[in-house]
């Protein structure tokens, strides 16, 4: 049996956020998610240098004994560049981000785990949490200090102990293997998401949600309903048996989506919902994820020199050993929804000019107007809705003329002396638990 990924990235800047410090990746053989510390001086630099760091493992080559040992490394590379990168500019200095990582290797997965995002498997209809948070409640909760319930409102529910960074502290990565198993779907995730939504409805969505395209999609729209007040990214992949299984095709299109989409082909400034990053001028306490999660408000902080995401640019250039051109084709083989004249349209590239170089173009634009569409909608498209390939954006294009789509206004009753039939209500998603659930599974991280 050959296994193969069938994946889906998406990182949404959230309702409060003015910026997304989070960053993901997606390729054949990567999944990763990093959540850059919101309250430390240049996250999003932080995990767009994780990403750009891992990125280059994305390839069949890693022997089962060699994959554990090939993220660790890597994953101490990428600390190392976050320190050169807080050397060259000293107001990233204090910087973070947490890491959660699987390398496929044949029948295997080698997981690398820092900080609070998290990692779940979905086997046989039953969702596990599979890392454990490295958090200052979590650590009281595995003492037996607090309760799981004391858990979910402790004023320092945010505070992370490990992640990685420039600062001194214990950035050993929990490094583990997995069995990798046909049938297996991973979601990977920011706390954006799991700090929001309960296990029960994440678990619900995964289970009945066909594709990793629509589930994502989903856990993303979930995490807005549920007044997430933080950068939401998740990455869901499933296992697959790439022999007998034709009708679910693993993906082959690389995703990058969130800061790191941003930093790795956009040095200058986009005009896009999701502003570019910003820094702190004073490095912040290392241990401590400013979330601002009580008052959902950002600090309001200068912008970042244009230079440093020429920085990153240089950084992950120099990291996979290619060069300009090579950044050029791969922007063409990115495809994203955005607006044309009020309508929506399916562009090839990224929504953003390298100076005289403009690196999209509309390839269809549908009859779909925005006014029709739901505010939420209208939000997402004019900060570009990412998808993997052509084909599925043209598919995401058509559901959103269904949601456009008018709703038919029934026909008045023949008969003034009869009643309406009452209409029926729809279902509504399922509600929090109301069990306590273990922290290590919904704490607040």
């Amino acid at each position: 049996m050959t296994l193969a990924l069938r994946y889906a990235a998406r990182s949404d800047v959230g309702l409060v956020r003015h910026d997304n410090q989070d960053s993901a990746y997606a390729g054949p053989n990567l999944l990763v998610v990093a959540d850059g510390m919101g309250g430390h001086a240049g996250g999003d630099i932080a995990s767009s240098l994780a990403i750009s760091a891992l990125a280059p493992l994305d390839t069949p080559e890693h022997g089962p004994d060699q994959a554990l040992q090939d993220l660790e490394e890597t994953v101490e590379r990428a600390r190392q560049d976050l320190v050169h990168a807080s050397e060259i500019s000293p107001e990233l200095a204090g910087m973070g981000t947490t890491v959660t990582a699987l390398l496929r290797s044949g029948n295997t997965l080698a997981m690398a785990h820092l900080g609070d995002s998290r990692a779940y498997l979905l086997r046989d209809d039953k969702l596990t949490q599979v890392t454990v948070d490295h958090t200052f409640v979590q650590h009281l909760v595995d003492t037996g200090r607090i309760s799981p319930d004391e858990a979910e409102t402790h004023p320092q529910r945010n505070v992370v102990m490990r992640v990685l960074g420039d600062f001194d502290v214990d950035l050993t990565p929990d490094m583990s293997i997995r069995e990798a198993r046909a049938g297996d779907r991973w979601l990977l995730c920011s706390d954006g998401l799991s700090g929001f939504v309960p296990v029960d409805q994440i678990t619900e969505v995964l289970a009945r949600c066909e594709s990793p395209d629509e589930a994502a999609d989903m856990l993303i729209t979930l995490a807005m309903t549920a007044g997430s007040t933080d950068n939401i990214t998740v990455v869901v992949a499933d296992l697959v048996d790439d022999e007998t299984t034709p009708a679910a095709a693993p993906t082959e299109t690389t995703q990058v989506v969130g800061a790191a989409a941003t930093d790795v082909a956009a040095p200058v400034s986009r005009d896009t919902g999701t502003e570019p990053a910003t820094t702190e001028s004073a490095p912040a306490d290392p241990a401590d994820d400013a979330d601002d999660e009580d008052d959902g408000t950002d600090d309001v902080r200068p912008k970042r020199r244009p230079w440093i995401g020429v920085l990153v640019l240089l950084l992950v250039l120099a990291g996979v050993g290619l060069g300009g051109w090579w950044a050029y084709g791969w922007t063409q083989d990115q495809y994203y929804l955005g607006v044309a004249e009020g309508q929506v349209a399916v562009y090839q590239g990224i929504p953003q000019d390298a100076g005289p170089l403009t690196l999209s173009r509309a390839v269809e634009v549908t009859d779909t107007s925005v006014d029709d569409l739901p505010a939420y909608w209208v939000e997402r498209l004019d900060g570009s809705i990412r998808t993997g390939s052509l084909d599925e954006a043209l598919e995401r294009a058509d559901r959103l003329a269904e949601e456009a789509a008018p709703t038919p206004v029934p026909s008045p009753s023949p008969s003034p002396s009869s009643s309406p039939s009452p209409s029926g209500s729809p279902r509504p998603d399922s509600s929090p638990s109301e069990e306590p659930a273990q922290a290590a599974e919904e704490g607040d991280a």
